[in-house]
This record gives structure tokens, sequence and C-alpha cells, in this order.
């Protein structure tokens, strides 16, 4: 997997001791890796939150299916949640990317691209993953706004609405069953010759699903919403929304560089309290699992955060 840089900004850098050692550093400071520093800091452990402020969603007009935050946006609840975490006097936070990571005696060493080094007893990587986006004008502008990937956390929104999908063959067939579901105005866009079974598009034209062939050049928007999908022949069609889940790359290289196993799907390979194939190294959200929600996300860096806890706990007794 390739890691990915983002801008970081070290006037938002914030340590409350000036010690290099740390029980525990989390990689990722969005909903993951705020709701496991939440869990270490309760149970009093020594946390550094190393975050370069740029998460996946940041388009994302609102979150949804998130109980007690429903339509609230992405960045007010990753703002409200730093500043809860805050208040636990062992977390510490650092603005930045972390660049390396290495096995030292008795824990592990990240430094960063600034070229700051941090020790700890475990690691949490919470960072998610990066979407790869086709080469069709428009789309990466429409990404997470009117281009979905997920039903249960935009299909409300887009309801009984002209409705696409942008995919083929068996992967299309499957989500249309799906997206069924929320509206009955619903297209299978091919972006070429469909691959779909005789028997599948028999299924499909008896719920009135259309399938367009046609390969696609742009997707017309207005600040991010799309109005048409426009053909290579340019001709174009009327859309409100088009589903198009993404094949992804980890953000973050540092996992597997320390042997921690990927899944088929790529994804971190992680037990049910979010360890990985390396002992003292744990990953939650985004980066382990296609359940990509943020209520997910957080129950999941409660879970890491909890088992990182228990373990340093009974290793220190």
């Amino acid at each position: 997997m390739i890691a990915v840089a983002f801008p970081f900004y070290l006037n938002n850098f914030i340590m409350k001791t000036d010690t290099k050692q740390f029980d525990v550093i989390i990689i990722g400071g969005s909903y993951s890796g705020l709701a496991a520093g939440m869990a270490l800091g309760r149970a009093l452990k020594k946390v550094l939150i190393i975050d370069s402020g740029k998460p996946c969603n940041a388009q994302t007009p609102y979150s949804h299916n998130f109980l007690t935050h429903d339509g609230n946006t992405p960045k007010d609840i990753v703002t409200l949640g730093t500043q809860q975490v805050e208040k636990y006097s062992t977390v510490s936070f650092y603005n930045g990317i972390a660049a390396t990571g290495r096995k030292i005696e008795n824990g592990f060493e990240i430094v960063t691209e600034a070229g700051s080094e941090f020790q700890a007893t475990k690691l949490i990587f919470a960072t998610g993953i990066k979407d790869i986006m086709p080469r069709i004008e428009g789309f990466a502008e429409s990404w997470g706004i009117s281009v979905i990937h997920c039903p249960y956390c935009h299909g409300y929104e887009v309801r009984n609405t002209k409705t696409g999908i942008l995919g083929n063959g068996d992967y299309a067939y499957e989500l249309s069953e799906m997206i069924n579901n929320w509206t009955k105005d619903l297209t299978i866009y091919t972006n070429g010759k469909s691959a779909l079974t005789n028997e599948q598009v028999k299924k499909l034209k008896s719920h009135n699903i259309q399938i367009i062939e046609k390969e696609i050049k742009e997707l017309n928007h207005i600040d991010g919403h799309i109005q048409n999908i426009i053909f290579n022949d340019n001709t174009a069609l009327t859309i409100t929304a088009l589903y198009s889940p993404r094949t992804f790359i980890q953000h973050c290289s540092i996992p597997e560089t320390l042997g921690c196993e990927i899944t088929e799907d790529g994804y971190l390979k992680v037990s049910g309290f979010q360890e990985t194939s390396v002992e003292g190294i744990y990953a939650s959200g985004d980066n382990t699992t296609r359940m990509r929600t943020v209520a997910n996300a957080v129950a999941m860096g409660t879970t890491a955060g909890m088992a990182a806890s228990k373990k340093l706990i009974l290793e220190q007794f």
C-alpha cells in the first residue's frame, strides 16, 4: 500500500509535556483515533495523537446514521470530539504526518515528516483509506456530496430521486438490488460494454432498472451536486445522485513496514479487539473494515483504546 502525505501545520501542535515517551501513540486523529484517545485518557495512559487534519470525508456536507450526531457536519463532530479528548491531561496532540516507524526495545518509534521522534509501548493506527478516483471530470469534486458510496449513510437524503450506479457486472447488479430499496428511478451506468449476464439483465428490467453502456466523459455539477452525466458522444442525462464505491489504498504504509498483515481486500487484518497480526499494534476505523461509517469508526476506536490500555495495565502490574 502507498502512504499518502498531507499538508500539516505545526502551529496546531499541542503537547502537554515535553516528553518523547508515551504509553500509546495513535496515528490518525479523526473519529476512530479520537475515540481511542478518549478510552486511553480515561485509563490514565500517556497518549500522543498524531494527525494531519485532513480527514477523507472533509467535503462531505453532513454525517448520518450516527446516534446523537445525525445531520451534523464531519467537522463539527471532530471539533467536539477533539475538545472532549483534550480535557484528559495525559493526552497530547501533534499536528503532522507520521513518516516512518520501527520496532525498538520495549516498543516502537515513530518519526514525523518534520523529524520529530516519539516512542511508545503500543501503537494504534486509525489512518483510514484513500479512495481512488476515476478519470471522469467532476467526479472528485462531487465525491461525498452527490457521488456517494453507502446507502445507509446517504440513501435517505436522495430517496426517490433519479439515481445512478457507476459499475458493471456482478458488482453493479448486487448494488442495484440494494439501492432499489431507496429509489425506483434507478439506472446502471456501465461506462462501456456491459458485463451483466442475460439473467441479470432480465431481472433488472423486471424492476425497471435501465442499463446505459456509453462511456462517461464528465459529471456536470454545481458545487458537487450533479446536474447531468455527459457521455463521450456529448449526449447528457439528468441525474441527482450516483453510487460509486471506490477502490482504495491504505493512507499509511507504516503498518505494513512493521509487518502487519493485509487482507485480500486491502484492509489491515485485526482481531475482535482490534489488534493487528503484530503484537502491540492495533488498528481501527476505515483501514480495517468495509463498514465505513462514523459510528462504526468510533466504536472500533473505543475498542482499540480499551484493549491497548488493558494490555498495558496487565503488563505493568
